[in-house]
């Protein structure tokens, strides 16, 4: 997959699958399963290192599990988030820690959050060779300046600067903009503005395409129950019956039986 397979699928109307993933194994199974892209999420510093936000992600963290990633992934588009203030600080060194990314990886592209502020460091990377993926709505790298965890472009000006800011995206040459947290209705209508294919998280039908992260969808991370989300799986609880029968089986004395000993 290449991001111009992107443009291709939004011009055709073509829906596009994403998940979000953070090691070799799942990497190579969401492969296996067919899914478009892959992206490997700053929300690894939630879901696996049980961080209260993404914000204490670091750079080094985000290339070791791209490295993970990209060693199960063979078909996939590969994707890594740039953790906060690895772009941000200035355009230099948001050039040198994406191409870092890719260097290091062998993600083919990067995702970045923020909308019009971020445009021309969006310019920047694409006119050195480096591939965007915006992200706006809710941005959790925002999170605290955003007041927590909720729907964005409920009220007019909202909106209008959350239209502004996909605009700004397409316009600097972003591929592909992920819409988080955004009504069905206006994710639609950015959807059908912009030249950039749009990835929905709680945004509704309306968008190019969808991302869950994978441990949410596979039911995994149980404690998480967002309205957006739908659950295929139920896994924790099957973990759970697995572990314990295991446990009950190492203390009765009948693991590991002869059919499992040399």
């Amino acid at each position: 997959m290449t991001t111009r397979d992107f443009l291709v699928w939004k011009a055709a109307g073509r829906k596009i699958v994403v998940v979000t993933a953070y090691d070799a194994l799942f990497g190579r199974l969401v492969d296996e399963a067919g899914v478009d892209c892959v992206l490997v999420g700053d929300s690894v510093n939630q879901v696996l290192a049980g961080e209260p936000s993404t914000l204490s992600a670091t750079l080094e963290q985000m290339i070791y599990h791209a490295r993970s990633v990209r060693r199960g992934v063979r078909r996939a588009l590969l994707v890594v988030d740039l953790p906060f203030l690895s772009y941000q600080v200035s355009r230099e060194e948001a050039l040198r820690n994406a191409g870092r990314v890719l260097k290091e990886t062998g993600a083919e592209a990067v995702k970045l959050e923020g909308g019009a502020a971020m445009a021309e460091t969006v310019r920047a990377m694409v006119e050195i060779g480096i591939p965007v993926m915006g992200h706006i709505g809710l941005t959790p790298q925002s999170v605290h300046a955003l007041g927590g965890y909720r729907v964005q472009g409920r009220d007019e000006a909202t909106a209008e600067r959350l239209q502004r800011d996909a605009a700004a995206l397409a316009e600097a040459g972003a591929f592909s903009i992920v819409l988080e947290l955004v009504p069905a209705a206006l994710a639609a209508s950015l959807t059908s503005r912009v030249g950039a294919a749009t990835i929905g998280i709680g945004a509704g039908a309306g968008c190019d395409g969808q991302v869950l992260v994978l441990p949410d969808l596979l039911g995994l991370n149980d404690a998480f129950s967002p309205k957006f989300l739908k659950r295929y799986a139920s896994l924790a609880g099957e973990v759970r019956r697995a572990v314990g029968q295991y446990a009950d089986e190492v203390r009765a004395g009948s693991y590991p039986d002869p059919d499992h000993s040399f």
